[in-house]
């Protein structure tokens, strides 16, 4: 369908056309108010044609190893099922299983586009239910976050379950069976999954957003006195073995994308989600019980990406957290009055999270 891109630009032409429209929020915020009925019709109107074009843009892609990393490994995986060869699935069930019906009624391309509209309309229901008509402003901030171009086209099985996670959050304060069943299905589409959601269980009992912002805090300062002992400690509690070959890089694991060493640069990333909701917590004193658990989810697991910051695939923890970095900041915004001009202070807001996604594309 965008077979007039070049396949070395595909990626590039994505990052570009969402600054363009990071631009025109944060000129339109300076000029108009968020109130306005007719800025928010056509906002409505404008987000519905981006998603469906984005949806189509992402999951129609060229089949590409070079250009789109594992794309290419689960082509030749569907491939081999379509022709019926023999395929033991031993973890990762969800996914697994799906990809074999898939393989069964559809064409490889149907398939990677499938995936993405199951990767990207979670992001959209979720930012429907709690943003309501601001819901554009909270879908960008989602798909503009850092990774999330990444998850949808290279590691999507990983991607999958970040969506499936933020789909469960979606019935928060109503059908809690609903949720945890979501999450169970987050955990069997990728079993790093298991991260956030111990995130929400701890943060569920403590219900403390001071102790979320201590445990960060503190990852700091036990990362780098701890060294590499982190990664083998928690190797050592038996996670699964695609997790556990995340944090020791096993010979499997070689060809994927991986950043090594104390990435300060990542860390002051992470801190611009603790900072906002520090600042909205105890400055603002948001007592909004969703927010503060979401909060402490993603404190949570960010401080567990910290402490295996050295590992070969540490990229892989850290989307654990940071796919939920968007709401965390926008949230208290959509939904409480803030500050005087709150819509200017939030364009630029989004124009400055989203400029740290196209610039780290560049620099990469």
């Amino acid at each position: 369908m965008f077979d007039f891109i070049p396949l070395s630009s595909y990626t590039t032409v994505y990052y570009v056309v969402m600054l363009i429209i990071a631009l025109l929020i944060l000129v339109h915020a300076q000029a108009f108010d968020v109130r306005d009925v007719g800025s928010l019709a056509f906002f409505n109107t404008f987000g519905i044609i981006f998603l469906i074009v984005f949806i189509l843009y992402i999951g129609l892609r060229p089949i590409s190893g070079r250009y789109f990393g594992d794309m290419a490994t689960y082509a030749t995986g569907y491939s081999l099922m379509q022709r019926g060869g023999g395929v033991q699935i031993e973890k990762d069930f969800v996914f697994n299983y799906f990809m074999w019906l898939c393989a069964r009624i559809m064409p490889v391309k149907y398939f990677f586009l499938l995936i993405d509209v199951l990767y990207i309309l979670p992001c959209y229901w979720f930012s429907k239910i709690y943003f309501k008509r601001y819901w554009f402003f909270a879908f960008f901030m989602f798909i503009g976050s850092f990774s999330f171009w990444t998850y949808g086209t290279n590691g999507i099985r990983n991607g999958l379950g970040t969506s499936l996670f933020i789909l469960g959050l979606c019935f928060y304060n109503q059908k809690k069976w609903v949720m945890y069943a979501i999450f169970a299905l987050s955990y069997f589409m990728h079993s790093s999954l298991v991260i956030p959601i111990a995130a929400f269980i701890v943060s569920g009992i403590y219900k403390n957003p001071r102790i979320y912002l201590y445990i960060w805090l503190a990852a700091i300062p036990l990362s780098l006195a701890g060294g590499g002992f982190w990664e083998g400690f928690f190797s050592r509690l038996g996670f699964e073995e695609r997790t556990k070959g995340y944090l020791t890089g096993g010979e499997e694991f070689q060809d994927q994308f991986s950043q090594t060493g104390f990435r300060w640069d990542f860390v002051l990333y992470s801190a611009f989600g603790i900072v906002a909701g520090w600042y909205f917590i105890f400055k603002k004193h948001i007592t909004d019980r969703f927010y503060i658990h979401l909060f402490g989810i993603y404190c949570i697991a960010n401080a567990f990406w910290i402490l295996v910051i050295r590992a070969a695939f540490s990229n892989r923890f850290a989307y654990l957290s940071w796919f939920l970095m968007a709401p965390v900041i926008a949230y208290p915004m959509f939904r409480y009055k803030i500050w005087n001009d709150q819509y200017k202070i939030f364009g630029f807001i989004l124009f400055v999270y989203y400029m740290f996604t196209f610039l780290m594309y560049f620099k990469s």
